[in-house]
């Protein structure tokens, strides 16, 4: 407990939730598993979060921040388009070789909210659309910025298939098909 002392009760939950969330889903997550392992208490659960679904905002917040500094910062090594676009599926080969790895958060949250969700759903769709925005930035210098959404849409479904699968045979395949469009 001594070392928890030094993290605060906000930053607890958070990295619990986060933790949880992505682990074993935001339905099959309780307020109460989040206070039990965050070690603290309901009354400061609550007084940063008033609702479990603030916390899953904050969730998607800080997650698609570190997605899209990690994913633009990869870029950025990279000279040519096409070098970029398949580091970004090289990227994702190494995401789900990884034994924590239970696909993409984002599609993993979609999953679980009713489609009447309007603040989580657009949320997600944000995010998402950070990733379309990203891939045609890399493409536009080759005047082939018409191919984003296709590279978004292997790109997403890579992930998907990768879950399903629990291999990373779909990644793969993705990335050799954005290789001959590229």
């Amino acid at each position: 407990m001594k070392g928890k002392n030094k993290v605060g009760a906000r930053e607890r939950i958070v990295e619990t939730a986060c933790r949880l969330f992505y682990t074993q889903g935001y339905n099959a997550t309780g307020i109460n598993q989040v206070i039990a392992e965050a070690e603290v208490a309901k009354a400061s659960l609550y007084q940063h979060f008033p609702s479990k679904e603030d916390l899953l905002e904050e969730y998607l917040r800080l997650t698609a921040q570190s997605t899209n500094e990690t994913l633009r910062s990869l870029v950025n090594t990279y000279s040519t388009v096409k070098e970029k676009v398949l580091g970004l599926f090289d990227f994702l080969i190494a995401f789900a070789k990884q034994t924590s790895y239970h696909g993409c958060h984002f599609l993993n949250v979609a999953s679980e909210i009713p489609k009447e969700n309007e603040k989580v759903k657009g949320m997600i769709k944000l995010q998402k659309n950070q990733i379309r925005l990203l891939f045609a930035d890399i493409l536009t210098p080759d005047g082939k910025e018409n191919l984003a959404d296709e590279m978004y849409v292997l790109f997403d479904a890579a992930l998907i298939a990768s879950k399903v699968y629990g291999e990373d045979w779909p990644v793969e395949t993705a990335r050799n098909i954005a290789a001959k469009l590229v």
